[in-house]
């Protein structure tokens, strides 16, 4: 089983009932966040400077690994197994969908929404992203 997890707090709902699901079905766990690349809002003065591109990188990967830290925690009462991988500057659509196929999971569990407002108009839903791409079944929690 795989669970995406931004680290938001439906997502970390998203982690206790995949672990649950994962312990009631003898299932291991994979907790995966994906990191995207650098918004181009950024850039948009005239290009991206090297410092830049490290100081947001560094910052994207110490979160997801905070996110994952956190969603390892909350898997550990279960005792389910666990492994956890972090894909970076990558579409978190794409990234879940060819995790899943690469580890064959049998199932990807994620929340119906990480971001609100605004940011998930101009950016989309992974969610629903996932939902469309994936051939492996996907369990959405609200």
């Amino acid at each position: 089983m795989l669970i995406a997890t931004d680290g938001s707090d439906l997502a970390t709902e998203a982690v206790r009932q995949g672990a649950a699901l994962a312990k009631s079905l003898g299932s291991k766990v994979t907790l995966l966040t994906v990191t995207e690349g650098i918004p181009i809002y950024m850039g948009l003065d005239g290009g991206v400077s090297a410092v830049m591109y490290d100081d947001f990188s560094a910052a994207t990967r110490q979160y997801a690994k905070k996110a994952l830290a956190d969603a390892a925690a909350a898997v550990a009462p279960t005792g389910v197994a666990v492994e956890t991988a972090i894909i970076e500057n990558a579409s978190p659509a794409e990234a879940i969908v060819e995790a899943a196929k690469a580890r064959a999971c049998d199932l990807i569990v994620l929340s119906s929404h990480g971001r609100r407002g605004l940011s998930r108009l101009i950016l989309g839903s992974v969610t629903a992203e996932v939902l469309a791409k994936s051939t492996v079944s996907v369990l959405v929690v609200r």
